[in-house]
């Protein structure tokens, strides 16, 4: 009998780099309220129009301003606006060759939240989502009935996960098709979302489930899609360690003495 593997160490979670999404999302209309400001100083017949731009500006940017429980309150809606933002402006990031850094952007700014959201109060009830493709395509072993089908072979991510999970007692779902995966989310009803998957997938999650805060770290795409995809363990653990409050063991029964 062979002994565990050991795991990694989760380490600490990487920094967010969401500069491009937040500059578009927030400094567009600041931008448009400050130029309404200096025309309303200077247009006096048109100042009423002016400031209600001015206005109309302030109040788009204000959500990008939230956070902790502020945002939580608030992400169905907010989502909805930068799901806007995001997909509205994505074929022009596609045109510039920066569609998948303008997808990150923007999943690393909603990160960023959760982790400002979840950094004192950590979620007790979190769901990990992973794709099927994480699996070696040649691997038989039937993960998507019993995870602990897995051979544990250490040939990809599956196994490491699968020992991350037992360990830590964690909730996941490993599922071969989108839909399937946001049927299980609203079926466990988490407090947060751990969800692996390529850029366009965390995008369509994202905007699918604004109702339920997430996590997000994306695949590596060593094949192409969908095809011996890989991802961080580590991270995937560290995202545990810092938003999620760990899971209390079975207490130990006492067996029962009888008195003198």
């Amino acid at each position: 009998m062979t002994d565990p593997r050991v795991l990694p160490a989760p380490g600490a979670l990487p920094r967010e780099r969401y500069g491009l999404f937040l500059a578009v999302r927030r400094g567009t209309p600041l931008a448009i309220a400050v130029v309404a400001l200096l025309a309303a100083a200077f247009h006096f017949d048109g100042r009423g129009w002016w400031m209600l731009a001015c206005v109309a500006g302030i109040a788009v940017a204000w959500p990008t301003f939230l956070s902790g429980g502020a945002y939580l309150r608030s992400r169905p809606a907010i989502m909805r606006w930068d799901g806007l933002w995001a997909l509205t402006l994505r074929p022009l990031a596609r045109w510039l060759g920066q569609e998948d850094a303008w997808i990150l952007s923007f999943c690393a700014w909603h990160n960023h939240r959760v982790r400002e959201a979840f950094r004192d109060r950590k979620a007790r009830r979190a769901l990990i989502l992973l794709p099927h493709c994480i699996q070696m395509a040649r691997c038989k072993a039937g993960i998507l009935d019993d995870l602990q089908a897995c051979y544990d072979c250490g040939k990809c991510a599956v196994g490491d996960y699968m020992n991350a999970a037992i360990a830590g007692r964690w909730e996941g779902r490993i599922t071969n098709r989108s839909h399937k995966a946001y049927r299980e989310a609203r079926e466990y009803r988490p407090d947060l979302i751990v969800a692996v998957s390529c850029t366009d997938r965390l995008l369509k999650g994202l905007i699918k489930l604004p109702e339920t805060p997430s996590y997000v770290i994306p695949l590596a795409l060593p094949h192409g899609m969908c095809v011996d995809t890989d991802f961080s363990v580590p991270h995937l653990m560290a995202a545990m360690e810092a938003l999620v409050q760990p899971a209390v063991p079975p207490a130990k029964v006492q067996p029962l003495v009888r008195e003198a």
